[in-house]
């Protein structure tokens, strides 16, 4: 046997393990201990909490007032019913259209030798464009000339020659043949020169084509040709695009249920103006007027178009943007007004019906006030019946509010002043569907 080998039983010490052996241990054994440390510390931290406490189930807190707790009252804004105006508006979508919109083409065939507008330039009417090769046709205006000049001539002749022969007749030195032929001959030669004046006209028609103006006002849109192409009047994209933007239009539908009230105004000669809000129906762009209706209804949409006229000396409506429309048809007077966001949805009796919560200053409580709503106007909408002016409204807070709740309100209760020309826009809180206490 080896003395190297190592005989069962033998008392001799076993061999150590190398050194690396007992470090890959450690390495796997270093995480296992940090997990653990950390999630002692972290029993440690929340024995402490538990200790800071006070006595009673964790996370219990003492009702407060504006919290909605057992016997506090609830913070609330208030708004008092007013007796003012309210107007009645038409929303609708509306694309702003130019009242003309024009493709300047040249009219003469010719190479293009200078363009004279920038993209994007207001212009005039009668305003500088472009400029065709004149050349060609300034030659065409001189031969017709050549030729008037020369049938007026023989035109002359021939009627002088006419005066002779109409003296010579009464002494029988012509015949009465060679009369009737110079007569002849004068109508001949004076339909050459009517022909000549008629040629001549054409050739200053079109060399006034070689220079192009711009038949409206407005803005030239992109250039559709460069200078020195030949351009001809087939061309169907022109050389540039005019929109006139002062005054500008919108175009507009309206639901058919409104045409009667809107031509029964029209009719009496009344003039209904229009705001023009942007796409978020939050920024009013500009005032309008209405300017005509449409002949018939689409019976595919049921609605009828409308168009609206726009100053726009600003600039700030553009050809086929979108923007919401608010027609004005009526003003309702003495309407008892209140912020829309006081009324509320609920079916306290299985049937769907508005209300607000009204405060009661003697006791500062809240009842549950059945209303009907009427016109709405942006953020204002009027009560027809179940209030009167003067009236407490509950604006925010009436989400965590019953019937007979104590209720906290603000130091100074705002008076609502009645519907200002706001934005018609979204309406923030208003019509929100909740039940009152109590409902099944």
């Amino acid at each position: 046997m080896s003395d190297e080998q190592q005989l069962p039983g033998s008392d001799l010490a076993p061999a150590p393990r190398p050194w690396y052996l007992r470090k890959r241990t450690l390495v796997l054994l270093l995480p296992i201990l940090l997990l653990v440390g950390l999630a002692l510390f972290i029993r440690h931290l929340q024995g402490k909490q538990v200790q800071q406490t006070p006595g009673g189930p964790p996370g219990a807190a003492a009702g407060g007032a504006g919290r909605g707790g057992q016997g506090g009252p609830v913070a609330v804004a208030v708004a008092t019913a007013t007796s003012g105006d309210i107007r009645v508006r038409i929303p609708a979508l509306g694309t702003i259209t130019p009242l003309a919109t024009v493709t300047v083409r040249t009219q003469v065939s010719g190479v293009l030798q200078k363009v004279a507008f920038t993209e994007g330039q207001i212009v005039r009417s009668g305003e500088f464009l472009a400029q065709i090769d004149p050349r060609p046709y300034e030659a065409s205006l001189q031969a017709a000339q050549g030729n008037l000049k020369r049938d007026l001539a023989l035109l002359a002749d021939a009627k002088l020659n006419l005066t002779r022969y109409e003296a010579l007749i009464k002494e029988d030195a012509v015949s009465g043949q060679q009369l009737d032929t110079q007569r002849a001959l004068v109508d001949q030669y004076g339909g050459t020169v009517d022909a000549d004046q008629a040629a001549v006209r054409t050739a200053e028609v079109n060399l006034a084509y070689t220079h192009i103006s711009s038949p409206v006002s407005g803005r030239v849109g992109l250039r559709q040709v460069d200078q020195g192409n030949y351009v001809t009047p087939a061309d169907t994209g022109g050389i540039v695009i005019v929109n006139q933007l002062e005054p500008i239009s919108v175009i507009f539908p309206v639901p058919e249920d409104n045409t009667d009230r809107i031509m029964r105004r029209v009719r009496a000669g009344e003039t209904l103006t229009l705001e023009a809000y942007d796409r978020s129906n939050t920024r009013k762009i500009a005032d309008g007027r209405l300017s005509s209706v449409d002949n018939q209804i689409d019976t595919t949409t049921g609605t009828i178009r409308l168009r609206g006229l726009f100053d726009n000396r600003d600039g700030s409506l553009f050809p086929n943007q979108f923007v919401n429309i608010q027609l004005l048809v009526t003003t309702l007077h003495d309407q008892i007004v209140i912020p829309n966001g006081a009324v509320h949805q609920g079916s306290p009796n299985g049937v769907l019906t508005s209300f607000v919560y009204l405060v009661n200053t003697a006791d500062n409580t809240v009842s549950v006030r059945p209303v009907t709503s009427g016109v709405v106007d942006g953020e204002q909408v009027a009560i027809v019946k179940g209030l009167d002016a003067g009236d407490i409204v509950v604006t925010e807070g009436g989400d965590r509010l019953r019937d007979g709740a104590k209720v906290l309100l603000p130091a100074a209760t705002p008076v609502h002043k009645g519907p200002a020309a706001g934005t018609p826009g979204r309406k923030e809180g208003g019509h929100r569907h909740q039940k009152p206490p109590g409902a099944p």
